[in-house]
């Protein structure tokens, strides 16, 4: 008998790349949904800057989906029945989340005082379950690289 799973595992099968549809089964219609409108946001926020890039981190980090141009935008991870989205944030990421500390909402912020500080940054996954966290991690990313303006 096989064992599902266990909650936020990751996609760790190397003999293919996700697509759409192994990603929908894995993490849920639910949090597909996240997927999709992180996925459409980037591609409509930042035209023709970032092609993703699927990147697998071996049995224990599994899959994780990159958008970067010379410096990563955000990595979206899906774990089984859950989507989290890893955001690094150097020095001036920081300072400007610093400022407007008071503005995040406080399950930001608690993960942001959580996470651990490497040499190029704070590396800060946020776990997105609701239209809320969704929209932290479209600001956190908008302050990060703002998008470009449209004419």
């Amino acid at each position: 008998m096989t064992q599902a799973p266990a909650i936020g595992g990751r996609m760790s099968d190397r003999s293919a790349t996700p697509d759409d549809g192994a990603v929908r089964d894995w993490i849920g219609a639910r949090a597909f949904g996240h997927w999709t409108a992180l996925r459409n946001w980037i591609d409509a926020s930042y035209p023709g800057v970032f092609a993703p890039e699927w990147l697998y981190g071996g049995q224990k980090r599994g899959w994780t989906l990159r958008y970067k141009k010379t410096r990563a935008l955000c990595t979206l991870v899906p774990g089984y029945r859950q989507l989290s989205v890893q955001v690094i944030l150097g020095r001036a990421e920081r300072e400007a989340f610093e400022e407007r500390r008071y503005l995040w909402r406080a399950p930001l912020v608690a993960r942001y005082d959580e996470a651990r500080e490497y040499p190029d940054g704070k590396w800060l996954t946020v776990p997105v379950a609701s239209a809320d966290d969704r929209q932290d991690v479209i600001e956190l990313v908008s302050m990060k690289r703002p998008p470009p303006s449209r004419r």
